[in-house]
């Protein structure tokens, strides 16, 4: 059985699945207000400028993996239009139901459908975009998944992937003291769950940097990355086109 990385622990990969599921069960009715608390609000500027980049059209079909509690799919549906077609889907049942409520709560009714990113459960060619905020990272086989997002995109199609990444240099010593010793506190201060953030810092490290990042995707059939980073680095929003 190969081991692949659950922050800086070594797991048995049939492993990391079902402890990125414990993680995100326990801090899911947390997650919007730690998001705001740990990013001081960026979070929000982050999933509007990959909005922006994003240009969905009226009438597109947009995959949104990984979606959680809703905000990037709320604000695609606006997009598109009621003859466009946007898709909620987590693996994490906890957070889809967040999302759920909070879009419904906003008057939008979305299809929504737990789904592994590595087995998407549509035809090839489906969607004209795709997006993933903040969930890459834990993915098992990060491979794997890109392969899976670019078949079900149509040709000339766009995934968007917006992740932590590294930061510029001269910040790399603030940012880890923030990420080790802050980022825990304020978890077990507002989820009750130190040890949740504590695997997000360490998730953060173990994941692949701007560069391999665009290499795997290009791997993966994207003929064209662009790179934009954001917040000196700290967030990095991938860009590819499927050719």
């Amino acid at each position: 059985m190969s081991n692949t990385h659950f922050g800086f622990k070594s797991v048995e990969e049939s492993q990391k699945a079902s402890r990125v599921r414990g993680v995100f069960d326990s801090v899911a009715s947390r997650y919007d207000v730690m998001n705001d608390l740990m990013s001081m609000g960026l979070h929000r500027v982050w999933k509007a400028y990959t909005i922006a980049v994003a240009n969905a059209r009226l009438g597109d079909r947009v995959l949104d993996i990984a979606g959680g509690t809703g905000d990037l799919a709320l604000a695609f549906s606006k997009k598109v239009g009621p003859g466009g077609t946007v898709v909620h889907t987590d693996i994490n049942e906890a957070m889809l139901r967040q999302g759920r409520d909070r879009l419904t709560d906003a008057g939008v009714l979305l299809p929504t459908a737990i789904c592994d990113a590595e087995a998407l459960p549509f035809p090839p060619a489906t969607f004209d975009l795709v997006s993933v905020a903040f969930g890459l990272r834990n993915m098992t086989h990060k491979d794997r998944a890109l392969t899976e997002m670019n078949r079900v995109l149509r040709p000339g199609g766009r995934l968007l992937v917006l992740e932590f990444s590294r930061v510029a240099k001269p910040l790399e010593k603030a940012y880890d003291w923030y990420s080790f010793n802050v980022l825990p506190k304020i978890g077990q201060w507002v989820a009750g769950d130190a040890d949740s953030y504590r695997y997000l810092a360490e998730s953060i490290r173990m994941h692949p940097d701007q560069d391999a990042l665009k290499a795997m995707m290009k791997s993966a059939g994207f003929a064209h990355v662009d790179v934009h980073n954001l917040s000196a680095g700290v967030v990095a929003l991938h860009v590819g086109i499927k050719c």
